[in-house]
């Protein structure tokens, strides 16, 4: 038996868009398409979430209590984030909806991921993938995704719970 990879980084955007699509019919091509990724990165990110007990047998249902707890437990540990030198760019984690409105913090204490584009300016955050600004550009609901997704690999206790219960929230609403 061939040992298969773990997870990876990409692999978080490709089950939010999953989440996204709901019960509509999907191919990989539009998955691909939708996160500027290749339909075979899209075939074998569904197939290490399958592996990783995240999705069933037919790659097409997301198990959300499942994501939950990687997300909350092993995110930050898996694919940390170190935040970078001050930059243009898009915001995320706490400085970016839903947790903009509910937490306040300075420009040192914001988060952006770096884009040529950007509006805001804050500390860099590397995406969990390169095409995470694109994408999320396209999907405000997946957007929110990966903005709570960085606020639980960056933020502090207080962001992180609430960035938490958010995500609880928003995957159960979606059922």
């Amino acid at each position: 038996m061939k040992a298969h990879p773990g997870m990876k980084p990409q692999d978080i955007l490709v089950l939010f868009k999953v989440i996204c699509l709901k019960d509509s019919k999907w191919r990989y091509s539009d998955l691909a398409h939708a996160l500027e990724m290749s339909q075979s990165e899209v075939f074998e990110s569904l197939e290490r979430s399958r592996i990783a007990g995240l999705v069933d047998g037919e790659k097409r249902k997301v198990f959300r209590g499942a994501l939950v707890e990687f997300l909350s437990y092993g995110l930050k540990y898996a694919f940390p984030a170190e935040p970078g030198p001050l930059c243009r760019g898009m915001p995320t984690a706490h400085s970016a909806a839903p947790l903009a409105d509910r937490i306040v913090g300075s420009e040192t204490d914001s988060y952006v991921w770096p884009t040529e584009d950007g509006t805001s300016r804050g500390q860099a955050i590397r995406p969990l993938y390169s095409s995470v600004p694109l994408a999320a550009k396209k999907d405000p609901e997946l957007y929110e995704y990966l903005a709570l997704s960085d606020a639980l690999r960056v933020g502090r206790a207080r962001e992180k719970q609430i960035a938490q219960d958010e995500l609880k929230k928003k995957l159960n609403e979606q059922k």
